[in-house]
């Protein structure tokens, strides 16, 4: 007698679709410099760990279910995991937005880099933001959390409670005014040091006409703006990291 079942099958396979989802959009695994293959091998034996014990809550969902309800099933799985993936990744695009807005600032909006997680060329000191927080997501264990976190979804979410879009909406909604906060503290020093010198040079340039403000302001702008990078990136990257690891412990 064979001691794997039609439904155990289908049980790892309904993990599969909710792991798979999540990690497709989740930061540090969705990257495109990470080749497929690896992500499909990593989605695989993450389903294949986790199956074992996530069965009881799996089982009762398939048993005696014919095609529409599989089908059915599926779907709200992968809608869940892609949920849960949205969501942590909200807190990336964030960074990434006020990266580009902080590179303006410092006058290096010009001076492209190689992207991270997007096709199209960002900014170098964003690509830089980018590649820290992910290196620190790694770097810190929080990659464990994700996992964990992504078990956790089968109390919040059983598999035969369906998806509930008004819960998911009201998740993303927090997380989006959650990672504009954050996005906005990240800034802030940028912002207020670029409005200075912008009005003072404004004011010079109503004094004296005559004098190139663009030409002279550029090169105070870089400087100050590295300075100010210089002292507080340890602050930026652990205000992110506890924000994204509070969400990953409390979400």
């Amino acid at each position: 007698m064979s001691l794997i079942s039609t439904d155990m099958i289908l049980a790892t396979f309904v993990v599969f679709c909710r792991v798979g989802a999540c990690l497709m959009i989740m930061p540090g695994f969705s990257s495109a410099r990470i080749p497929v293959q690896v992500r499909l091998f990593v989605v695989i034996g993450l389903s294949l760990a986790m199956s074992p014990m996530l069965m009881p809550d799996i089982m009762p969902a398939i048993a005696g279910t014919g095609l529409a309800g599989l089908v059915g099933l599926i779907v709200t799985e992968s809608l869940i995991g892609a949920q849960f993936g949205l969501v942590g990744r909200l807190f990336f695009l964030a960074l990434q937005t006020i990266g580009q807005a902080i590179a303006m600032f410092m006058g290096f909006g010009m001076m492209a880099g190689v992207a991270i997680d997007e096709p199209d060329p960002v900014p170098a000191l964003t690509s830089f933001m980018m590649l820290s927080a992910t290196a620190l997501l790694f770097i810190t264990d929080q990659h464990w959390e994700i996992i964990r976190g992504l078990t956790g979804t089968y109390v919040l979410l059983p598999p035969m409670g369906g998806f509930d879009a008004q819960f998911s909406l009201i998740r993303i909604a927090d997380t989006l005014a959650e990672a504009f906060v954050l996005a906005l503290q990240i800034a802030s020093p940028f912002l207020v040091f670029s409005f200075l010198l912008n009005f003072a040079m404004g004011v010079m340039n109503k004094m004296i006409p005559q004098v190139p403000v663009y030409f002279i302001s550029l090169p105070y702008m870089i400087m100050g703006g590295l300075l100010i990078f210089y002292f507080l990136s340890d602050e930026i990257f652990v205000l992110f990291n506890q924000r994204f690891g509070a969400w990953l412990a409390g979400g």
